[in-house]
């Protein structure tokens, strides 16, 4: 799973998360504060992915600090605890998924079916959780070191939240993989005709110290756009706002259909190509070019594997 010539430095320490096991809902490394008031229940989800880990030291920071709802319920899940486990700052990719990728089986013929992996047990532990959650946001990293950004999903209901939420800068609005179905767009979430909302924070790459300030900063946003904490919680931890944001549409995911992807160029991502058909790369021996004009690159993916997301394409929307 490493590819040591894109290895970047490991700035961040994983956080003992052991403490937060027990939980009080059922559910290894998942815990509800109900307020007793009415409002939203709010999730903020962390390891989906266990090589990224500023999520699990913004949700130990929040639990350390006693961030607690003032209306409605919070819930801090550590999604996929196992692979973290697992991390080793020598190998630091390694862990990302014990079986397979934690993000890719939350359609419900998965979910319902006989596969049987570390990470299709974990999530039929969490739907019982998810299922009552309002708003969920899932904190995630990157491969390479670009701006941080949040995945919104296809759905107008997502671009809007993203749009209130207010950071970070760059909205990116997709479909998700053709591997499997994300957390952010099971059940609810994904559904047009459910109030139920999911956004994806992607703070930055893996192990720089920035993304676990943008991942604590993001959270505490997340909770008091919905009145779930007071708006003076740990306001020394936000960043600056940014003035104004930037929705990418993605109009060409590139699924990788051999076992030979290679990029012409070592592209890492919010690359912007001049001019329709500049070459990107070849699938086997069939060329991968631009489909339009000012062609943005998003998250271009290092795992260049059969059936995998090579790179996202889009276009700048405003």
């Amino acid at each position: 799973m490493t590819d040591k010539p894109f290895e970047y430095p490991v700035e961040l320490a994983p956080v003992d998360i052991s403490p937060y096991k027990s939980g009080n809902t059922g559910v290894d490394y998942v815990t509800t504060f109900d307020s007793g008031s009415p409002g939203f229940h709010v999730m903020i989800m962390a390891l989906t992915h266990g090589n990224e880990l500023c999520g699990a030291l913004a949700l130990d920071h929040l639990l350390q600090n006693d961030v607690r709802p003032v209306a409605g319920k919070i819930t801090f899940g550590f999604s996929n605890y196992q692979a973290y486990q697992n991390f080793d700052a020598a190998d630091p990719s390694a862990s990302r998924f014990v079986d397979e990728d934690m993000n890719r089986v939350w359609a419900a013929d998965v979910l319902n079916g006989s596969r049987d992996t570390v990470e299709t047990a974990r999530a039929r532990a969490l739907c019982p959780i998810l299922d009552q959650v309002d708003m969920l946001l899932d904190i995630h990293s990157m491969q390479h070191p670009t701006p941080a950004l949040m995945l919104c999903g296809p759905l107008a209901k997502g671009q809007q939240l993203a749009k209130d939420l207010a950071t970070p800068e760059y909205i990116v609005s997709d479909k998700g993989h053709a591997a499997g179905k994300r957390m952010r767009d099971y059940g609810g979430f994904g559904d047009p005709m459910s109030e139920k909302n999911a956004l994806l924070l992607e703070a930055g790459q893996h192990w720089e110290k920035s993304s676990e300030v943008v991942s604590i900063d993001t959270a505490l946003r997340f909770l008091k756009l919905f009145g779930s904490i007071p708006m003076e919680t740990l306001m020394e931890d936000h960043l600056h706002h940014p003035s104004d944001q930037y929705l990418i549409e993605i109009t060409h995911p590139i699924t990788i259909t051999t076992e030979k992807f290679r990029f012409a160029e070592p592209y890492t991502g919010f690359e912007s190509i001049e001019k329709q058909g500049t070459l990107l790369g070849w699938d086997g021996d069939e060329p991968v070019v631009t489909p339009y004009d000012d062609c943005i690159l998003i998250m271009p993916n290092r795992r260049l594997h059969k059936g995998q997301t090579a790179v996202r394409l889009g276009k700048r929307i405003n």
